[in-house]
């Protein structure tokens, strides 16, 4: 048999229900259909370089495609579990998903009010979280210069929020990922 495609089917044919069994005996049924189809997308790729008999081969691309799915599976449990032992019932009372989204338009607008270099400063700074020293390089500009910049900029964005007599929001004066 010359032709892949051919072979390719043939293969398919041969061992898709033996490869789909294998995943069903370690995973539920769309992890499973999900590997089987994955080994045999490995296979094509991969179809001058089997071996004979294919299946064994064909086995063992599925056990690390399981095992690459429990491992992922576990990480974002692990994650999960983080976030719940961070998270207090305090963070579930105060949230309030309209509030958010006034919030965000009030933001959006007194952004979009600022002049570009403002913004931008700002967005070296909480965006990017970069140093005053790589934010003034990517300016352009001294670190003094820039510290200058961004002093106003939070000063302006404050006072079109509002916030000029109170205390100014997290979110002015610490990079991005950590008010996340």
């Amino acid at each position: 048999m010359d032709d892949p495609e051919e072979r390719f089917t043939d293969l398919y044919d041969r061992h898709y229900r033996s490869v789909l069994g294998y995943a069903l005996l370690r995973a539920d049924r769309d992890v499973a259909e999900d590997v089987s189809s994955e080994t045999f997308l490995v296979a094509w790729r991969r179809l001058a370089e089997l071996p004979e008999p294919p299946l064994p081969w064909l086995l063992g691309v599925a056990r690390n495609l399981l095992a690459k799915q429990r491992d992922s599976r576990h990480r974002r449990q692990a994650l999960v579990d983080r976030i719940t032992a961070l998270t207090t019932s305090r963070d579930h009372e105060a949230w309030d998903v309209a509030e958010h989204v006034v919030d965000r338009e009030t933001a959006l607008a007194a952004l979009s009010a600022l002049p570009e270099r403002d913004v931008e400063a700002m967005v070296f700074a909480t965006w990017y979280g970069l140093p005053p020293e790589q934010a003034a390089g990517v300016m352009g500009c001294s670190v003094r210069t820039y510290n200058v910049r961004l002093h106003r900029a939070r000063k302006r964005l404050a006072r079109a929020l509002g916030l000029d007599g109170g205390r100014h929001p997290r979110v002015l004066n610490t990079p991005l990922e950590d008010s996340r």
